[in-house]
């Protein structure tokens, strides 16, 4: 499949079944198979934030509607003994005022637009920049930061959520009104499954993605260096020191980026290695072997040695951004009350490639009126 162009992804998605909605605001006993909906906090304008609770298949997990954000998702180890493994907070105003993105969905844009900027169809666009000198995920205020509207449905042995966010004309500098409706499905086999829709009424670029902080070992537990990790990439996008790419697909082999093997996250992340310097660790793109799929395809493997927790990705993207935590800095406290230190979490972002509108090689991001934008990305759990 060639890299220069957008390919709209057909394959199943949850948010197209049937679902029951459920209202109110506590709906079911917790462990019934229904969403539990409940009040998180209220933000300063007084907008209520709610928090919804899923359980299916041995995961359990807690949404917020203020980003979508994934507050907690808790799998069982090797025993049977369940922990949060994603970081976050346990205030909506710790949320609010000093998140690095924890479990957020990510829009309009994942990652990085060098300088903000990007032209579409002859006119120039300039975006809210809020990286230095670059747009990072949306811009100030991106989906993260932005209430969502929620549904819960159950459908079958599935349970799961429909989440509805309207992007105008001009937010963040981006063109077009988009319609964004993401679900979160619960399987009856404990898979996490995330399906993205999308759809304008004016040519835009679009790149969701979800920005869940996984240690495996849970939350604030230490470092994740000793986790293990394999990714199905023989190529990733090196960078600038604004850790924007610099449009070449460079091989991963001889380098710290080769993950081809199983190996730990720590077992090259020290060596004297420029990209590493660049992101104080790894916080790169790496180029997936299957490219687009119409289906989840397998992408990435993380364990857990001490619990046995195994975390396997499946998606339709052609990218992954891994990121070690190299910005988490002892400044932040989880629900669990532990500093968040550099290297306590790692990011697997399913994404098209960071700054594709400003690299037409790269696959498209582009989205038309008429079109409809689709991703998957499947998250299983073993122990």
């Amino acid at each position: 499949m060639e890299l220069n162009r957008r390919t709209l992804i057909a394959g199943t998605a949850a948010a197209g079944i049937a679902a029951t909605t459920l209202g109110g605001t506590a709906q079911a006993a917790p462990g019934s198979g229904r969403p539990v909906k409940e009040l998180f906090g209220k933000l300063a304008d007084g907008t209520k934030i709610y928090r919804w609770s899923l359980e299916n298949g041995g995961t359990r997990l807690k949404v917020l509607s203020y980003g979508g954000i994934v507050q907690s998702l808790e799998i069982p180890d090797r025993h049977g003994r369940y922990k949060n493994v994603s970081l976050g907070f346990a205030t909506i105003e710790d949320y609010v005022a000093k998140t690095p993105y924890f479990g957020a969905l990510i829009g309009r844009y994942g990652n990085r637009i060098a300088k903000g900027r990007f032209d579409l169809d002859g006119k120039s666009y300039q975006l809210s920049v809020n990286d230095g000198v670059n747009s990072l995920h949306g811009g100030a205020k991106g989906f993260d930061k932005r209430p969502w509207d929620i549904e819960g449905f159950t459908s079958g042995s599935d349970v799961g959520l429909h989440l509805y966010y309207t992007s105008v004309d001009g937010e963040m500098g981006y063109p077009g009104t988009l319609k964004a409706k993401v679900t979160y499905t619960l399987t009856r086999h404990g898979d996490w499954r995330i399906d993205y829709e999308a759809t304008t009424d004016k040519a835009t670029v679009v790149n969701l993605t979800s920005h869940v902080y996984w240690n495996l070992a849970g939350e604030g537990s230490g470092s994740i260096y000793d986790h293990e990790l394999k990714i199905a990439a023989a190529r990733y996008t090196p960078v600038d020191s604004g850790l924007i790419p610099t449009g070449e697909l460079a091989k991963v082999a001889g380098t710290p980026f080769d993950f081809r093997r199983t190996k730990t996250v720590g077992e090259d992340i020290r060596e004297a290695n420029q990209q590493l310097l660049y992101g104080k660790g790894i916080d790169h793109n790496w180029v997936l072997d299957k490219g687009i799929t119409a289906k989840p395809a397998h992408v990435a493997t993380l364990r857990d040695p001490s619990s046995g927790r195994t975390l396997r990705i499946a998606t339709t993207e052609p990218g992954l951004q891994f990121y070690s935590g190299n910005f988490l800095d002892g400044t932040l406290v989880g629900p669990g009350g532990h500093i968040y230190r550099q290297g306590d979490a790692l990011c697997l972002e399913t994404q098209h490639f960071p700054n594709s509108p400003n690299q037409p090689a790269f696959p498209s991001t582009v989205l038309r009126p008429g079109e409809t934008y689709r991703s998957s990305t499947v998250h299983s759990f073993d122990a």
